[in-house]
This record gives C-alpha cells, structure tokens and sequence, in this order.
C-alpha cells in the first residue's frame, strides 16, 4: 500500500481514535488525501470506524482505529544488565502473553544463548504467522539504523544482535537504545504524552536518558546523545564501566545503590534486607526499593544517596535543555517516595530556581515500559510490510 496509508496506520498506532482532520493535522497531508487514504484501509479491513468524535457546533466527525485482528502483532524484548523480558504485543498495545523474565546478565558469556532461548519460548506461545517483527531495545551505545551495538567488541553475538536475530528467526528485528525507547513511550503513552520538550530519565542499574525536543527524540550528531550517566559530577574516586572517575552513574544508579548497600549489610548492619543477603549472598534492586520503602533506615540512605546525586544531574539538564517536563522512568522510579524530596533539595542546592521553577519534575506511572518502547520502535522503523494482513503469506520460522 502507498505511504500514505502506513503513516495513517502508525498514528493510530500511537494515538487512537483519530479523526480525518486529527490526521491530517499529524501527518501534514491534505484532507482529501487523508480521506482517499482511509477509504482505503477501510476497504482492506485494517482499520475501523469507532464512533463520532465530540460535537463542536457541526456535524461530528467519524473516528477511526486500527483492526488490530488483522494487523500483525509484535514480539517485544527487553534488555537491561541484569534480566531480559519479552511479551507479545498486538496493534492495541495490549499484552497477548505473560511478561517472561529471565535473568540474564550481559557481561556473561552465554548472554546471546539466553537471549536466543527466551525469543524461541515466547514465539512458541503463539502462532508465528502473526508476528510482524521483533523490537529489541538494549543498554549501550546503539545504531539503530545499522543495528549495530558499538557497546560490545566486534567479535561478540552482542555487537550485531539484528542481524544475528534475524538469522535466527527469520523475522524483521528492529533495535533500539533501551532509554531512547523508554522516552519514545513515555512521550506517547505516559505523563509525557501533552509536552513538547521532555527529558526522560531511565533510573536503572544504569542512568540513561532519552530527549524528546520540538516533539522529536534528540539523537545528536552521531546518533548517540543523552550520555546522561558519565557526565562527571560524582566526587568518588570509583572507576566508572566506562573507564573513568567521577561518572554521576557510579552513585546515581541501582546498581551503586545496591553494592553500597551490600557493603554495609556485611559489615553486620541492621537491616530488614539482612535475613535476605543471608540466603541468598546479595540483595536485588526490587528487594532494596521494597525495603526503603516500607522504612528500613539502610535501603533508605542507599536511595537517598541516589536522589541527591541525580538532583544534581537533573539540575544540570534544567541549565542546558530548558526542559518543559523531566520524567523519572524506568525500574528505579518506584521509589518514588524517597527519591522525590530528595531530587527537590538537591535542585534547591544546585539549580538556579529561575530555571527550574519552570520545569516540572514527574515519576513514571507506565508499566513496563521498555517493553511497549521496544514495540513502538518497531512500528516507527517499519515498511509498508506492517501493512500485511495477518490472513496473509507470511515469513516461515524453521529455528531449531
């Protein structure tokens, strides 16, 4: 089908219901071409009229949504240091599966394996011939354009995950920057969807950032902006993952928080966390969040840390971005209980409050969020084969 009808079906992916005038006005085509177009999709089935849109002193105009049993679904994976999750998604953003979590540590040798294994299980679940494509979305520094992840040596299965995967299952895999896709979300989907200039934080084991500018994911020169986590405005001497001192990720993360927190537990502190690093000889993030926030003085403290610090980093942004909106996403954004007044005195110290006063400062209420980040970088990166109807011949998948 022409473009015009994949740009019509990629906007009621992200917003839907749209009227013929709301399309217009999103994609920047003529009315008369927007009508042809969804006279088009009608007539294929792979949209539907849902209703009158509110009446604004004329006739009410029809809205229209995706026919999402006839347009394929997603499989989509996300990446982060420690575990790996996937889900099948259709074309209502609605989860057809369970979430599967596995944990799967990237620096590890049989990371790619694992990987391999959770996609062959999670298409097993369904029937193959509906999946358009994997979305795949993974920490470091990567090209989604070339599909390459320059984070990891070029001998390694994980520097060019596309193209290994699509080998392996012979499906389009689209691959994106883990925050750069949590941003992507955020701005359609969450707290972020009405702004314009946001900066999106991904409070992980790592920090990362994705900047959404006029409306658009800021990527910069080279394709690599929002290096958010080794700006140096940490004062510890430890040594970075990148090779330096001074990272705000080396305090301002799960993973400092978590390490910090072990040390002082195995110095025999008191701690509602102790009977657990007993069994099981560390703490997970989920663990120290739940603990600080039902009030173990410990957890708290390792939280608190990671508050004053990103306060510091947000206070920076403030100066330099200007933002209209700063969200806190990602796992560590539970916390929100603690991190936020502490955010809110670290900006005080650091910030000039002509700036930030005018910069709004919100926590996350998306539920996994990476993963419907990796199925909106899917669909944003996709040809007119999204097109394809699920009655359709389709890709044959013969992994073993």
């Amino acid at each position: 089908m022409p473009t015009l009808e994949l740009a019509i079906v990629k906007r009621l992916y992200f917003s839907n219901p749209q009227s013929i005038a709301d399309l217009s006005i999103s994609i920047g085509k003529s009315i008369p071409n927007i009508t042809n177009a969804i006279n088009r999709l009608l007539q294929s089935g792979l949209i539907l009229q849902a209703g009158l849109a509110a009446s604004t002193g004329g006739r009410r105009a029809s809205q229209f949504i995706p026919n999402q049993d006839k347009l394929p679904n997603i499989l989509s994976i996300a990446i982060d240091q420690f575990y790996s999750s996937a889900v099948i998604i259709d074309f209502n953003r609605q989860f057809k599966t369970e979430v599967a979590i596995v944990q799967i540590a990237l620096a590890s040798t049989d990371a790619y394996s694992k990987i391999v294994k959770l996609i062959e299980e999670s298409l097993q679940m369904t029937d193959v011939s509906e999946i358009f494509a994997i979305g795949v979305t993974i920490p470091g520094f990567v090209d989604y354009q070339s599909g390459l992840n320059n984070s990891y040596p070029v001998d390694s299965p994980l520097h060019n995950l596309k193209k290994n995967l699509q080998k392996e299952f012979n499906l389009p895999v689209f691959i994106e920057n883990d925050s750069k896709a949590i941003a992507i979300a955020e701005h359609n989907f969450g707290v972020a969807k009405s702004y314009k200039d946001v900066m999106v934080i991904n409070l992980n084991w790592g920090v990362g950032l994705g900047m959404i500018l006029d409306n658009e994911l800021y990527r910069g020169h080279s394709g690599f902006a929002g290096e958010f986590s080794h700006i140096p405005l940490s004062d510890s001497n430890k040594l970075c993952s990148c090779g330096k001192k001074g990272c705000l990720e080396v305090e301002a993360s799960l993973l400092a928080a978590v390490e910090s927190t072990i040390q002082t537990l195995q110095l025999g502190s008191p701690s509602s966390l102790q009977k657990d690093f007993i069994n099981q000889k560390y703490i997970t993030g989920e663990q120290l969040i739940d603990a600080a926030t039902q009030g173990d003085q410990l957890a708290m403290e390792s939280i608190n840390r990671i508050g004053y610090i990103l306060g510091k980093g947000i206070s920076t942004l403030i100066h330099i971005i200007n933002p209209q909106l700063i969200v806190i996403s990602g796992r560590g954004s539970k916390a929100k209980e603690i991190l936020a007044p502490k955010i809110k005195s670290s900006l005080l110290e650091f910030s000039i409050s002509r700036l930030s006063k005018n910069t709004e400062i919100v926590f996350s209420d998306l539920n996994n969020v990476q993963l419907l980040g990796s199925a909106c970088i899917c669909i944003e990166h996709s040809d007119k084969n999204l097109l394809r109807k699920k009655d359709l011949t389709t890709p044959s998948y013969n992994h073993n």
